[in-house]
């Protein structure tokens, strides 16, 4: 499967922050005439989590999942210099340069575990995706998902990919399973997990994850003080993703023991 080259938008109105996210992501303007979802490489876990936004968000398309439009946000200092919070000020100071955006889906809605949208092949796929990337963060009280247009879309993938937290020991994870999947707010619903896992296989290759490992801008790489350079974490984060993939046989019977 070839990865789409990501658009690039320029930040051309502020318009207001969601408080509900612990980074303060926003709802801005673009100068394509959309309005997305700003998430600032200042907030949080920085870079990092827009490394694994890309790589969550674009292995869930891969997969056939439903996921809003990524596209790169440049952001100048003007918006800064004008917020009266100063809370959002310093994250606006701090976030000029490249940022990730979010397509914002007008009329979207939290995904409500008792109002359920999808089939079970999807819910499946989104176990054993969050498996892969492992995703600590898709549980009945934080589902990072919405219902659109009575579909699934899956967003806020930035929790993924935790090894990359802590790069001297990021090779110890490779083997590791997902127990965490026991609170995966879909695992009640995922009930073709071995489907899943064999469109998965048929669908992800080692160059579909370096295509989309390709994506990153290289600034989101660089960090002072690493241990890797930006080409070094490529690899990396490929022989990770490839590990996992391995491992989809006892990622795949890990869930649905949970679920029994």
């Amino acid at each position: 499967m070839s990865v789409p080259e990501f658009r690039s938008v320029h930040v051309t109105q502020y318009l207001k922050p969601l408080r509900e996210g612990g980074s303060l992501p926003a709802i801005v303007h673009g100068d394509d005439d959309f309005l997305y979802v700003l998430k600032f490489r200042g907030a949080g876990q920085g870079k990092r989590a827009l490394v694994a936004e890309v790589i969550g968000g674009e292995l869930a398309r891969a997969i056939g999942l439903r996921v809003p439009e990524l596209v790169f946000m440049h952001l100048d200092n003007s918006f800064a210099q004008t917020e009266p919070d100063e809370e959002i000020q310093d994250l606006l100071k701090f976030s000029v340069g490249l940022n990730l955006g979010l397509h914002f889906l007008s009329g979207a809605i939290t995904y409500d575990p008792l109002v359920p949208v999808g089939d079970g092949l999807t819910a499946s796929k989104v176990v054993l995706l969050d498996s892969l990337i492992t995703n600590i963060d898709r549980t009945a009280k934080n589902t990072n998902l919405l219902s659109w247009h009575q579909e699934l879309w899956l967003i806020d993938h930035g929790a993924s990919l935790y090894f990359h937290h802590n790069w001297p020991a990021w090779e110890s994870h490779l083997t590791r399973t997902f127990p965490m999947i026991k609170d995966h707010v879909l695992l009640e619903r995922a009930n073709a997990l071995e489907e899943a896992q064999d469109h998965i296989r048929s669908s992800v290759s080692k160059e579909t994850l370096e295509a989309i490992i390709r994506l990153i801008p290289e600034e989101w790489l660089e960090e002072e003080g690493d241990v890797l350079s930006p080409e070094e974490k490529r690899k990396a984060y490929v022989t990770f993703l490839s590990s996992k993939l391995a491992m989809l046989d006892t990622l795949t019977q890990q869930a649905t023991d949970a679920r029994g």
